[in-house]
């Protein structure tokens, strides 16, 4: 049977099945033959996706394309006076004018312009951008929006049929078909949270920001980022679940910033290793190997060698999951948090916390620092410095710290505040070698 076929025969069975549960309209028909087509559906989802144009004063090598494509597979940028950047965006308030998209393909903009699927052109404002999660919230003074239904992304699975819609290479709308490779895909390095949907529904340059829908045409995300060898269209491609989105977008429509907590731990994965280590049959779950004094966590009366096993009753399968969940909880929210101690289960009540405030800057500890902040903290009744928050794009980030690192040394010298880290670096301002505590773990980080 041609590959084309069972194709089309996949589709339609999907389709037909769709029809018998939702009370889908019954396809058209040639010859008496039904005939299967998503354009019923299309027609509803393609009006809340637009085309967003930028410009700005950055570097680019390949105005006209997604930046996000350049920064993905490492494209060296070239002095232009001005660069264009394309992408995809999703009206998320139809009434208010809100529309959602990726943080990349409006950074650094100077000028954006949305493109209704009509045609008209409006000027759009940036309401916030969250670069961490790689979301951004625009603005524009239209009339008649027409929005999308927001699905469940948490019921997701793999294998559903799903529909990619965007404006790849600068196209007008362009729509893609495949279905859910994977859930919760994380540690690609692409941004600080990812809990990704993998699909094979094509996304190329362009299709940032733009929608990802499933057979009732209900949004389940975002499209962000592709995998492929020279930029290339293999079949493997990210998208952000929509209730993160939703999370992230409705803190930068209230705050226009995220304000996110800190539930003061720090957490590897548990491994078999480590399972048979704790005599527990589990595993899946984050190992606590940190707590800080005063934090959330102690007062909630988490230990060291704690397993998280689940926040409020939605189970965690390692720490990058942990990370995530915390990371797009409110400041002030309860949570009550399953661990497993000594083999037995508990549940412990935490308030999740404004991380403290910081108290130096890095740049004024060296230029290399610069985006940094630093915090003099207590762990195990040791004094210590945290990095308490990293500008993204700034020297540091590039450099490779990390909100959370535990600063030990610098220069081979032990540090526990910031007066000694100050006289650290005097001692070699050309080079910092830098040994830190991240996630558990120890390494060294070498800043030249």
């Amino acid at each position: 049977m041609p590959r084309r076929f069972i194709s089309l025969f996949s589709v339609a069975l999907a389709l037909m099945l769709m029809a018998g549960s939702v009370g889908a309209a019954i396809p058209s028909e040639v010859d008496g033959q039904p005939v299967p087509s998503l354009a019923p559906m299309l027609e509803k989802a393609r009006p809340a996706v637009v085309h967003i144009a930028t410009s700005s004063r950055a570097s680019s090598a390949h105005p006209g394309l997604d930046p996000f494509f350049e920064h993905f597979f490492g494209v060296v940028p070239k002095r232009r006076d001005q660069n264009r950047g394309l992408g995809s965006g999703v009206v998320y308030d139809a009434d208010k004018g809100f529309i959602v998209t990726n943080a990349h393909v409006v950074e650094d903009a100077d000028n954006i312009v949305v493109t209704l699927s009509n045609g008209q052109s409006l000027k759009a404002s940036l309401v916030g951008a969250d670069p961490e999660a790689d979301i951004a919230v625009l603005k524009i003074d239209a009339k008649g929006l027409q929005g999308i239904r927001l699905a469940d992304s948490s019921k997701l699975r793999v294998g559903d049929f799903v529909v990619a819609i965007g404006n790849p290479f600068g196209l007008k709308q362009t729509v893609t078909s495949g279905i859910v490779s994977a859930l919760g895909r994380s540690g690609l390095g692409i941004e600080s949270y990812e809990n990704f949907i993998q699909t094979d529904a094509s996304i190329n340059p362009g299709n940032s920001g733009g929608a990802l829908v499933n057979l009732r045409g209900e949004l389940v995300g975002i499209n962000t980022a592709i995998l492929g060898p020279n930029g290339g269209n293999i079949g493997i491609g990210f998208a952000i679940p929509i209730n993160m989105v939703r999370s992230i977008a409705d803190q930068l429509i209230e705050f226009g910033e995220v304000r996110r907590g800190r539930l003061g731990v720090g957490i590897q994965d548990l491994t078999p290793a480590l399972a048979r280590a704790f005599n527990i049959a589990r595993q899946e779950g984050a190992v606590v190997s940190q707590v800080e004094e005063g934090s959330p966590a102690d007062k909630a009366g988490v230990v060291v060698g704690d397993v998280i096993v689940g926040v409020n009753g939605d189970p965690i399968r390692d720490s990058a999951e942990l990370r995530n969940y915390i990371g797009l909880l409110r400041v002030d929210s309860e949570i009550k948090l399953a661990v497993l101690r000594d083999g037995k289960r508990k549940t412990l009540t935490a308030v999740i916390e404004a991380p403290p405030s910081a108290k130096l800057q890095g740049n004024r500890l060296s230029e290399k620092l610069a985006g940094a902040y630093f915090q003099d903290v207590t762990i195990d009744g040791d004094p210590a410095i945290a990095v308490a928050a990293v500008e993204p794009g700034s020297p540091a980030d590039r450099a490779g710290l990390v909100e959370g690192d535990i600063i030990l040394s610098v220069n081979r010298k032990r540090v526990g505040n910031s007066s000694e880290m100050a006289e650290a670096i005097a001692l070699n301002d050309r080079a910092l070698l830098m040994n830190i505590v991240r996630d558990g773990r120890g390494l060294f980080l070498l800043i030249q």
